[in-house]
């Protein structure tokens, strides 16, 4: 909500020109700027998500979130030389949509003096996801199930070739709810636990993700973005619409909307549904892929078996 003519409830000198309905404040643009950064260091000391001297890669697609956190972790960074900040983008190969997204991703780290790397779905795995929705239109299986399976493994293939101890990802508390219901809707258990803010990725030697951005709002992420005048790509993804999680999304944000504060509320229910499961999840087995010899909870892991169907069709 904007406003006119109203004090910051922070700084009590300039205009504000937010007003946060889930906390009451009404902020101006430097308090907001600098709450959302604050929101961000409290969540990386939380959760001890970084060390002084980290090799840190950050998943940077060219969108609002990803952009808004490499920009804030480069701050963070600029404290602590001993911290190497680097950019990891994936080409899924979408025509018409990725190709803005890699140089908008190439621009940020430019301005940024950050090093930039790309990885693709076709150099690793011989398809575009443009090529693999193609040769599966005949299953019952949305583009996104294909599209997130294969590109947490181009990450942590990326990482591991850059030697990296940990993944930033821009997850938003928006995505980790959604996420959060969407495995109760499946009635998976596992990866409810596995969810969390900061987890072991079962590949790869078990490179470290973390998500700083977990406890911010997704249109916080994005104001933070516009104000900074960062360069993000708004063009959405052609096959979002077709995923489960735009259903979700649209209905959390009706409800926060009725009810302010009601995607918090449902954050800190997850967090200590996660905790409660958490020994569940570690007294299951975990074994090697038979056909790449990477760690999964089956015979073989997710990326091979679509790897797989794909050579059959």
């Amino acid at each position: 909500m904007i406003l006119k003519m109203v004090k910051c409830s922070i700084c009590r000198q300039n205009r504000a020109f937010y007003f946060r309905e889930y906390s009451g404040e009404k902020l101006c643009k430097k308090c907001f700027i600098d709450s959302i950064e604050n929101k961000v260091r409290t969540t990386i000391s939380k959760h001890r998500m970084f060390e002084i001297d980290d090799q840190i890669s950050v998943a940077v697609s060219g969108g609002k979130d990803s952009v808004s956190l490499l920009h804030i972790l480069s701050k963070i960074e600029a404290n602590f030389p001993k911290t190497t900040l680097r950019a990891i983008t994936v080409d899924e190969g979408i025509k018409g949509y990725r190709d803005e997204a890699v140089k908008i991703a190439a621009e940020n780290c430019s301005q940024l003096g950050i090093e930039h790397f790309t990885v693709s779905f076709k150099e690793l795995f011989g398809y575009t996801l443009d090529e693999i929705i193609e040769k599966t239109y005949r299953e019952k299986i949305t583009p996104c199930t294909y599209c997130g399976v294969l590109r947490r493994r181009a990450l942590n293939i990326a990482a591991g070739k850059l030697g990296v101890s940990k993944i930033a990802t821009a997850h938003t508390l928006d995505d980790e709810i959604q996420t959060f219901l969407l495995n109760i809707f499946h009635g998976d258990i596992t990866r409810i636990a596995r969810s969390s803010s900061v987890h072991h990725n079962a590949t790869l030697n078990f490179v470290l993700r973390v998500k700083p951005l977990c406890e911010v709002m997704e249109r916080e992420s994005a104001l933070y973005a516009y104000i900074n005048c960062i360069p993000f790509q708004e063009m959405p993804c052609p096959y979002a619409s077709e995923a489960l999680r735009n259903d979700v999304r649209n209905t959390l944000n009706r409800l926060e909307e009725r009810h302010p504060g009601a995607k918090y509320t449902i954050y800190r229910s997850m967090e200590k549904i996660q905790k409660a499961i958490e020994t569940t999840v570690k007294g299951l087995p975990v074994k090697k892929c038979e056909k790449c010899g990477e760690l999964t909870n089956a015979d073989v892991c997710q990326t091979c078996q679509i790897l797989q169907k794909l050579e059959t069709l």
